[in-house]
């Protein structure tokens, strides 16, 4: 009996040690039919030939979905690699991740620990400043009591002094009242009108005295008189002079003459005197004209 191609076709899907029996048996079947066969042997051995065939075909199909799912096994091994290969760099990423974290977290411990150590200097220096704050509160108690004591002292030697300047100023006020007359008269070309007082006058709030009081004529013109007796004069009291000489001045409604009398008046005073245009007498000038 000849095999057809399809036949062998079939036969090369399936396994290697299947196909060698099938194959046995079939050059069995034929060396039997060829010794003696008799026709109903040969149909019987036909239709078990058929069968066979149909056998071999189911196995060549089982074979043919096998090889499908060893292949589809083959390919999810494939896959499950490459994903085990993704995972192990994913791990290694993971690792690496963690070594980077712990030593982020030591280095955040170490700063911690440096900060700490940092809290507790500035605390201790914030100790040693309250203390030294204490300190100094305390020096400048002592110190604040020191110069009050020291500024009712300067008081008493104010007020010691100011009695005195008052004496040494009433003193030039009485020289005045009988030797400046002429002196501004010789000197000034301005004739007293009756004679030089001294005077409250009254200038906003305050009540200003004012050591020479009078009015006098300059070339036909009523002015009025104001001047100041002291020791020595400074500039700040000049300037003061000056302030209410001018306000008592509109409120007589008349042009004032200021003059200044003293013991003592320093070159700078001088010059700042002739500056602002205020005459100035020597305390030994009155002594001349008396």
């Amino acid at each position: 009996m000849r095999l057809s191609a399809r036949f062998i076709r079939k036969l090369q899907n399936i396994e290697p040690s299947l196909r060698e029996v099938l194959l046995s048996l079939i050059e069995e079947i034929e060396r039997q039919r060829e010794e003696s066969v008799t026709k109903d042997e040969f149909k019987e051995i036909k239709e078990i030939l058929k069968r066979l065939a149909k056998t071999v075909n189911e196995l060549a199909e089982a074979q043919r979905k096998t090889e499908e799912r060893v292949n589809e096994l083959a390919e999810a091994q494939k896959k499950t690699e490459e994903e085990v290969k993704e995972l192990k760099e994913i791990v290694r990423s993971l690792a690496e991740a963690q070594r980077k974290t712990e030593e982020r977290v030591n280095e955040l411990a170490e700063a911690q620990k440096k900060t700490e150590e940092r809290v507790n200097e500035l605390a201790e220096a914030q100790r040693k400043t309250e203390e030294r704050v204490n300190e100094l509160a305390e020096a400048q108690k002592k110190t604040e009591e020191e110069v009050a004591c020291l500024n009712k002292r300067m008081r008493l030697v104010e007020e010691r002094l100011e009695g005195l300047s008052n004496t040494v100023g009433y003193v030039l006020e009485d020289r005045a009242y009988v030797s400046l007359p002429r002196i501004l008269k010789e000197r000034f070309g301005i004739e007293v009108e009756g004679r030089l007082i001294r005077r409250y006058v009254s200038v906003g709030k305050k009540e200003i005295q004012i050591n020479l009081f009078g009015y006098g004529k300059k070339n036909g013109e009523r002015v009025l008189i104001l001047g100041e007796c002291k020791t020595r004069f400074s500039k700040r009291e000049i300037q003061r002079f000056e302030k209410y000489a001018k306000k008592i001045a509109e409120k007589e409604g008349l042009t004032y003459f200021p003059v200044l009398v003293a013991y003592d008046f320093h070159p700078k005073m001088e010059a700042f005197l002739k500056e602002k245009g205020i005459a100035y007498v020597w305390s030994y000038e009155l002594s001349i004209m008396i």
